[in-house]
């Protein structure tokens, strides 16, 4: 498929549910949202269906309220995997129409597909596709879009920053996005009970495969009370450290669920090692999820790392 492809597709429907996977981050809501206001432009009905929005990210979805409409077509942003829709997984197993990522990884069978691993973020094909509908691309748009680029990218520091990358978050700045405001809630504004969690994890923070792995995680009990928009980022703090190439992040989740996430140097594949529990993602970032105790988690990703390294 092509971008105009896409276009053509969106065109000739109408009554868009878009999906976004659970536990929501910038380049997937950023990517809907971003898509839903567009497409109401060209005169569609669309809404964004997600789940646990985190409140860092109100200044995106307090301005998409809800339509009411018979849903007729289907689209999954940033999406890779079905089981990544979470609670809306069973509703909406096998009837997404189109798939639109940049996941290699991505194993949804959609009607259409287009996914696009040297995209740096979802946002980046969205950002395209609204530019072919000939939509306008507004400052709620362009904050949108800009969200999504920035926040997969690290603020424009990881290697999947290219220079496509940087031009379109050029274009976004000359259409008036916020940069400076999104910036600083998505990466530098902190809560107090996240400094205390920061120092918490440091204190458990777990070194193997010669510290060439470094280790951390947080339990239901530490994270008690707090958003998911409070503990956004943590998964960057191993691999901050010299010396480490992989490091991981384990997120204990209700029913004895551990959400992993993997992040690596440009010498270990951060998706072939997520993949040996199920998961998947990019070269320098990945995940996947492991069902038990925090401990035998540990144990088996130790061993993971052992091996790899």
């Amino acid at each position: 498929m092509t971008i105009k492809d896409i276009a053509e597709i969106l065109k000739q429907n109408n009554n868009f549910e878009i999906l976004t996977h659970n536990y929501p981050d910038g380049d997937c809501l950023g990517s809907g949202f971003g898509l839903c206001l567009a497409l109401r432009q060209i005169g569609k009905n669309a809404n964004v269906i997600t789940t646990d929005l985190p409140k860092s990210f109100d200044y995106i979805t307090e301005k998409v309220a809800n339509q009411s409409f018979e849903p007729a077509y289907i689209v999954s942003v940033d999406v890779a995997d079905e089981k990544l829709l979470g609670k809306n997984e069973e509703k909406y197993k096998g009837r997404i129409d189109l798939c639109i990522d940049h996941h290699a990884s991505n194993t949804i069978e959609a009607k259409y597909r287009y996914v696009d691993p040297e995209s740096a973020a979802a946002g980046e094909i969205i950002y395209e596709v609204i530019k072919e509908l000939g939509a306008e691309i507004t400052v709620d748009i362009a904050n949108c879009l800009y969200t999504a680029v920035s926040t997969d990218t690290g603020c424009f520091r990881y290697a999947n920053t290219t220079s496509r990358t940087l031009r379109i978050a050029s274009d976004l700045l000359d259409l008036g996005c916020d940069s400076a405001y999104i910036n600083k809630v998505m990466f530098e504004t902190k809560s107090k009970r996240r400094i205390e969690l920061e120092r918490d994890i440091l204190d458990k923070m777990i070194f193997c495969a010669d510290d060439k792995c470094a280790i951390i995680y947080t339990t239901c009990e530490m994270v008690e009370g707090m958003g998911d928009d409070e503990t956004e980022g943590i998964a960057s703090i191993p691999r901050q450290i010299e010396g480490v190439k992989l490091g991981i992040t384990i997120r204990e989740k209700q029913g004895g669920e551990y959400k992993v996430s993997a992040r690596t140097t440009e010498d270990v594949d951060a998706c072939a090692f997520c993949a040996q529990f199920g998961g998947g993602g990019h070269v320098a970032a990945a995940g996947c999820t492991i069902k038990g105790t925090l401990e035998g988690t540990i144990a088996k990703l130790k061993e993971a790392a052992e091996k790899t390294l």
